[in-house]
């Protein structure tokens, strides 16, 4: 019988093939500790903006330039409600009249900590005059969080992430992007550390310099590799669509917003109202985020097995002695509320879009899926690059039967009308001619 492997003595050779393994591995694993989380010798150390006067220097060197890079920390993972810690800004490290050599070292990078400097209204404005470009990595949710917490507006923007899905770039998280562009490791361990604590450690500032000390120079080789392939002007006009993007107030938090209340029988909805009542409440009260003080998978449990006294809580999976010794009174009180009240009202159902409410509404979504499919597959891009599947929803549910038509959709820009109007018109024209 052959020996399971674990099980078996290696052979002299299979032995010296291990331990040679082992050591490369042990190699690698010491090589990417050396690198992540440590400032290339190239790149001076930021300069950190943490005073009124600190900022109003900041201001004085960003007057004037052509474009900046910009990031945010956020402290998402550690507060009910989340704030921005951390605004890291690049620029050129010349004055407003020389040209900029695209040399990644010649730019200079800041810190703000929004934390110690109240009043950042001179940032907003310059971020919202379009005489400075703003260069930002995946922009969308950073433009979000800065709308959110100072009603700050982007007026012109170069996404680099936008910029290299337009170039069908596979891989196009920061930390992907930095290592094969400029060989730099990222340590992504910092994406879930506690920005909001101070002061800041030396790889948390390491990490978040280098967020953006990189952009300008992506930008610079992105430009000239769309202008090479004639995307140039796609990716000006998919920028400025970024550029209408407002913040909206999020939909109030609710039981149903949980991802296993499928799971969650009829007659326990009441309970598990009550525990997440109580959760939402806790977590508050403690500005922690929910799943930090119960999981779902708790909420869950205590809603199927009403526990009754605190020894019962303890068979309660993933829920720690920590927890019950803080929290289990109140849980126990929580689910006997919940025993006594009528089950939650389940929401009302979510509206098909009005172009999936007919047989031949759905005919023609997706045969506009199928066409996109195949013009991103031409093209060497994601389908979403072409249009999202809300635009095409929008067209189907539109009929436009022109392009002038199709501009007045309002997710759809002037370059994709131009650029694939008579394609989805003659895909609706042969629908309607079934």
């Amino acid at each position: 019988m052959i020996q399971p492997l674990l099980q078996r003595k290696l052979s002299p050779g299979e032995e010296e093939k291990h331990e040679r393994m082992s050591r490369s591995r042990n190699r690698n694993r010491r090589r990417r500790s050396r690198q992540s989380g440590k400032r290339p010798a190239a790149i001076e150390p930021p300069k950190l903006v943490q005073s009124a006067p600190e900022f109003r220097h900041f201001l004085a060197y960003l007057s004037g330039q052509p474009w900046l890079a910009l990031d945010t920390e956020s402290d998402s993972l550690f507060r009910y409600t989340p704030r921005v810690c951390l605004i890291q800004v690049t620029v050129p490290d010349t004055t407003p009249d020389e040209t900029w050599s695209g040399n990644p070292a010649d730019v200079v990078d800041f810190l703000i900590d929004p934390l110690r400097v109240n009043d950042l209204t001179g940032l907003g404005g310059i971020l919202g005059d379009d005489r400075s470009e703003v260069i930002l990595h995946a922009a969308e949710n950073d433009m979000l969080i800065l709308q959110r917490d100072f009603g700050f507006k982007i007026r012109r923007l170069y996404d680099t992430q936008l910029g290299a899905r337009i170039l069908g770039r596979k891989g196009v998280g920061l930390a992907n992007v930095l290592q094969e562009e400029f060989g730099v490791v990222s340590d992504k361990r910092m994406q879930r550390t506690n920005w909001g604590q101070r002061p800041l450690t030396s790889k948390q500032l390491t990490y978040a310099q280098i967020d953006t000390h990189y952009l300008p120079a992506l930008r610079q080789r992105q430009i000239s590799a769309l202008k090479e392939d004639g995307r140039w002007e796609e990716a000006q006009d998919a920028f400025q669509m970024l550029e209408t993007i407002r913040y909206r107030e999020p939909e109030p938090r609710t039981v149903w917003h949980m991802k296993q209340i499928r799971a969650v029988d009829e007659k326990d909805l009441g309970v598990l109202q009550a525990v997440w009542e109580w959760r939402e409440s806790a977590s508050q009260q403690l500005d922690r985020p929910p799943f930090k003080v119960l999981g779902e998978s708790v909420l869950v449990a205590l809603a199927q097995r009403r526990p009754q006294t605190l020894a019962s809580l303890e068979s309660i999976p993933q829920l720690g002695g920590w927890q019950i010794e803080r929290f289990g009174r109140e849980l126990l009180a929580a689910v006997q509320k919940g025993e006594l009240q009528d089950p939650p009202r389940r929401p009302s159902p979510v509206r098909k879009a009005e172009a999936l409410r007919t047989a031949a509404g759905r005919r023609q979504f997706d045969q506009l899926r199928r066409w996109r499919t195949e013009t991103a597959t031409e093209r060497g891009v994601d389908p979403d690059i072409v249009f999202s599947n809300d635009t095409l929803l929008r067209i189907a549910a539109c009929q436009p039967a022109s392009v002038d038509d199709l501009l007045e959709i309002p997710t759809v820009s002037p370059w994709k009308a131009q650029a694939y109007g008579q394609a989805l018109l003659r895909v609706l024209e042969s629908d309607r001619k079934r």
